[in-house]
């Protein structure tokens, strides 16, 4: 697949120049990433909230879609879709199993 990246997207990893660097910033990646989950996490919260039955809180149509739109978005940075597209079928996963275990504490 091309890489497609948007004008002006670095990768900063090339310009490392010893490991210590590149775990460095894998690390700090890393944090970024597990905040950007707990926000994500956040809106199950809300939708538990929100939803009125709990035989709502599954919808398969709207997990194609995100994993769709995960791939997709992938596949416009260079990324390996089918690997973003793994990590998203857990992640949705995951997400589903936390907004049942929401929804039932409300």
């Amino acid at each position: 697949m091309p890489n497609s990246l948007p004008p002006g997207f670095t990768l900063a990893g090339p310009a490392c120049t010893t490991m210590t660097e590149v775990r460095a910033g894998v690390d700090a990646l890393d944090r970024e990433l597990v905040a950007l989950l707990a926000k994500r996490f956040a809106y199950m919260d809300a939708a538990a909230r929100i939803k009125p039955a709990r035989g709502h809180v599954r919808d398969e149509a709207r997990k194609t879609q995100v994993i769709d739109n995960a791939r997709a978005e992938a596949a416009k940075l260079g990324v390996p879709d089918a690997a973003i597209a793994d990590l998203w079928e857990r992640l949705v996963e995951a997400s589903i199993a936390y907004e049942l275990a929401a929804f039932d504490r409300r």
